[in-house]
């Protein structure tokens, strides 16, 4: 039988951007795609829940009860002279959007496997919009900081200005990491085991229960390598004002961090983004 006349059939190729200035072009050509994303996983993670948003509000609220009564009541640490409650809620805040971040990011490309595989965006897309979903829990979790502060008649300095500084800086600490967690996930899938480990130990290891003052002063920069430890205290120095203060070189230490990890998981994130429709 005679294979004349037959039409080759075509093949579907997904390529990139095929320069840097036309990728970051096209993020802005897809900002819709980003807007979908995002609002699109701001309402399933929600759905059919008996008390909707309100889990953004539980979570750290309980967290940050304990959290007062075993460091604050019963091990009876500083405070610095601010409200105890406070002091942790003011940890808890960048804490919980760090590790909220990770957990979605690590996840994205996999959760979106089917739109990764059969269309070209660019991937970035995917866990930025993560990200922005934990923001968003991120900032209900603030009516709680201002509850606190009414309850305890707490008025902040001039210092609360320089909150949406440490924000960003945050953010950038949960896009650097994020972005490193969502291409290795792809390649490797024990990545979805170890991030849970990550978000528990790193708890362990950040002042969130406690101020990082009350770590021995030779050890304080090299405890600063834990780049969460800069953004927790910079958090705390804009809210709590005079009853906080900046470890400097510890804080400079963990912004050099965070620079080197959001940089070095953007390069790593576009040399493996051209595997991702192939692998996923």
């Amino acid at each position: 039988m005679s294979n004349q006349g037959t039409t080759p059939k075509p093949e579907l190729v997904i390529e990139a951007g095929r320069t840097e200035q036309q990728y970051w072009r096209d993020l802005w050509r897809y900002r819709e795609l980003f807007y979908f994303l995002a609002w699109r996983d701001i309402l399933v993670r929600y759905k059919q829940t008996a008390i909707g948003m309100l889990w953004a509000l539980l979570r750290p609220f309980l967290t940050m009860v304990v959290f007062s009564v075993v460091f604050g009541k019963i091990a009876k640490l500083p405070s610095g002279g601010a409200p105890y409650p406070i002091l942790v809620f003011a940890a808890m805040l960048p804490w919980q959007f760090f590790a909220n971040s990770l957990a979605e990011c690590s996840m994205s490309l996999i959760t979106n496997a089917n739109l990764v595989s059969k269309v070209y965006f660019p991937r970035l897309i995917v866990p930025v919009s993560a990200v922005i979903v934990s923001f968003v829990d991120f900032m209900i979790s603030g009516i709680i900081l201002l509850g606190l502060m009414a309850w305890y008649d707490y008025v902040p300095s001039w210092r609360i200005v320089t909150l949406p500084l440490f924000t960003a800086i945050a953010f950038a600490a949960s896009m650097g990491v994020g972005l490193w967690l969502a291409a290795l996930n792809v390649e490797y899938r024990d990545f979805r085991y170890i991030v849970p480990f990550i978000v528990q130990f790193g708890l362990y290891i950040s002042p969130v229960g406690f101020s990082s003052n009350v770590v021995p002063e030779q050890w304080r920069l090299i405890y600063s390598l834990n780049p969460m430890v800069g953004v927790i205290d910079g958090f705390r120095w804009a809210i709590l004002g005079g009853d906080a203060e900046l470890y400097w070189p510890g804080f400079a230490l963990s912004m050099g961090l965070i620079i080197f990890l959001l940089i070095s998981g953007i390069w790593y994130f576009r040399k493996m983004e051209r595997t991702f429709a192939d692998v996923i």
